[in-house]
């Protein structure tokens, strides 16, 4: 990254903030709402032959992959990357669930990615995998993957990730001043 080395030695703001979102995501969401849909529907029209028991079970069932499936979906739909002067914090879906907290205390080195995809993770979410680390991936396209103390990797899908990766690296050499990257 010779090239960016006026970019790295630039003043960065007190807090980077960035954002991945996927619209596919609100597909799926549409998909667990139809489920549940169909299970309040069920419920409604009762005039089953076949017994409380299956009525029941097909209520419960839809009820229960709708919401699996909605939520499950929502907590992907975008991804919050926040950078301040002690900490990266990542945050998923509207309600900022999983969250995770890495000081920079706990960051060796980060690296610009530019095509992660979910098929390298096994799918859109927050992944692991032994190989590789941690992951959470809400679409595909540039990234940031964060080396940490201990040998593990976290990866994250977030838009302007060369920008991310230059501003911790500014932050790395502030905690660190004679590490040289």
């Amino acid at each position: 990254m010779r090239e960016h080395r006026d970019a790295e030695d630039a003043p960065h703001p007190d807090v980077w903030t960035g954002r991945a979102t996927n619209r596919v995501q609100w597909v799926l969401a549409l998909a667990g709402a139809a489920c549940m849909a169909l299970g309040i529907e069920l419920a409604v029209q009762s005039a089953w032959t076949s017994g409380i028991i299956a009525l029941v079970m097909s209520v419960v069932g839809c009820i229960a992959v709708g919401l699996l499936v909605l939520f499950g979906t929502l907590a992907f739909v975008h991804v919050d990357l926040k950078l301040d002067r002690d900490a990266l914090e990542v945050r998923c879906g509207h309600v900022g669930l999983p969250r995770r907290r890495i000081p920079l205390s706990q960051v060796v080195d980060a690296e610009y990615i530019p095509h992660v995809t979910p098929r390298h993770w096994g799918g859109w979410g927050y992944r692991w995998r032994p190989e590789k680390g941690t992951a959470v991936v809400v679409r595909r396209g540039e990234g940031i993957v964060l080396s940490l103390w201990g040998g593990h990797t976290f990866t994250i899908t977030v838009d302007d990730a060369e920008s991310a990766v230059r501003v911790i690296r500014a932050r790395l050499r502030a905690i660190t001043p004679d590490n040289a990257h």
